[in-house]
């Protein structure tokens, strides 16, 4: 089954809870802290394969989770690092954000790695908050949470040419006789379900990437017929082969048909345009496919672009195409997909006091929230069951100026405040 196109749940792994912990040595208080840090989470990374063709693996795995990272031991032991979780994918899978439809990371080389969710870090275990005022400390931090995002896989073969038009064109007969791909055809629309690559060697060193895509009809760029399941494999192409039934076989007029599926092209994303196309005009061995082929030329008026007549039953004309095709191939730079803002922006916090690392509004209780993305880990890495911990939170929200923010509007002496889903007593 060939399946293109998934969307799935990614976790990267929990760090591990640093530990609370003390040695038991003569004359050292308490024993001396010797608790151990959390191991750091896994990352969830997401790597090319050559010899993949579909993302089916993906479509019947719709949450995917990294290991998390083990818990500190005492005597100083950190705990075990969780294993990353390599995913394979074909090469020409570009990964998105589904919440925000940026680009996480376009895979187009063998073996190319990306980052879709960084592993929590480990948390830290007592022995790192040991001071000179406080020689024992209970105070350990818990593991920093995992990354889960919702993502969207597509898969764009990586063709160097797009065989394009509408159903019954011949494209499937054509990529068959110019490589050892073995397309379906038979005589009935919409053969192709799926995209067909194949190899043509034009001469012993030059050769190129061809793509016989499911037909296209009016509409496709809205998701008529096939149209957007397949539109997408035309836009890593450099060269557009656009394969008219001049014949008119069906009943169909060449310069109409030729007009709808630019029309689709066109109102199709990324510009696809802009790529160097060819037409072929195939079918020319039928009787009439003379005669408009004249009328075609006359409709177009465009000396610019060539058209090259074939039959692809006879293999007529099929060897000068190919040269055209190469000889155009060679002075065509690959296109951009994607443009940096189009690129899922990492965004790594650091606390400066010019940075708004929290945000406080009233709740429909009446009582004043405490929230902020920032905030947030270092809520979710406090152990709230410890004392100590509690304390060391407290000290971090006055040294963030939360405690001046919350007067200035109008929090008084014994008022609750909520940080996140955790409520404390307001002491001045």
């Amino acid at each position: 089954m060939f399946v293109d196109l998934v969307k799935i749940k990614v976790s990267s792994g929990k760090g591990g809870d640093g530990t609370v912990a003390f040695r038991r040595e003569k004359f050292v208080p308490m024993g001396g802290p010797s608790g151990g840090d959390g191991g750091k989470g896994g990352n969830i990374i997401f790597v090319g394969r050559e010899g993949l063709s579909t993302l089916i693996d993906l479509k019947y795995n719709k949450i995917l989770r990294a290991e998390e990272g083990e818990n500190g031991k005492p005597k100083k032991m950190n705990g075990a690092s969780g294993n990353d979780l390599i995913v394979q994918v074909p090469v020409g899978t570009t990964i998105y954000d589904e919440d925000t439809d940026k680009v996480i990371g376009d895979i187009t080389e063998n073996e190319q790695q990306v980052m879709i969710c960084r592993g929590g870090r480990g948390g830290r275990g007592n022995v790192k908050f040991t001071t000179s005022r406080n020689t024992a400390p209970e105070i350990a931090e818990k593991g920093e949470p995992g990354f889960t995002r919702l993502i969207r896989c597509e898969l764009k073969v990586l063709a160097d040419v797009g065989l394009v038009g509408l159903p019954s064109v011949g494209k499937s007969t054509m990529l068959s006789i110019v490589s050892n791909s073995r397309p379906k055809i038979a005589s009935y629309h919409f053969t192709t379900l799926k995209p067909n690559l194949g190899v043509v060697r034009v001469e012993e060193s030059r050769s190129f990437v061809m793509a016989d895509l499911p037909g296209l009809i009016e509409g496709a760029s809205l998701g008529q017929g096939l149209g957007l399941q397949f539109l997408r494999h035309i836009e890593r192409t450099r060269v557009i082969l656009h394969v008219i039934d001049m014949s008119g076989s069906e009943g169909r007029d060449p310069f109409t048909d030729y007009k709808v599926i630019n029309n689709e092209l066109a109102s199709y994303k990324y510009d696809l345009l802009k790529r160097p196309q060819i037409i072929v005009a195939n079918k020319m061995d039928i009787p009439g496919a003379e005669d408009n082929l004249e009328m075609f030329k006359l409709e177009l008026d465009d000396e610019e672009i060539q058209i090259i007549p074939i039959s692809a039953i006879t293999s007529s004309g099929v060897q000068e195409l190919l040269y055209k095709t190469m000889d155009l191939l060679e002075n065509t730079k690959r296109f951009d997909l994607y443009d940096d803002e189009d690129y899922d922006q990492v965004v790594e916090y650091t606390f400066e006091a010019n940075e708004e690392l929290f945000e406080i509004h009233k709740g429909d209780d009446g009582i004043f929230d405490v929230t902020g993305i920032p905030l947030r880990k270092m809520f979710d890495m406090t152990d709230f069951s410890k004392d100590q911990s509690v304390k060391r939170f407290s000290r971090i929200l006055r040294s963030l100026g939360i405690d001046a923010k919350l007067r200035d509007l109008g929090v008084k002496n014994g008022d609750t405040v909520r940080v996140f889903d955790f409520a404390f007593e307001f002491l001045d």
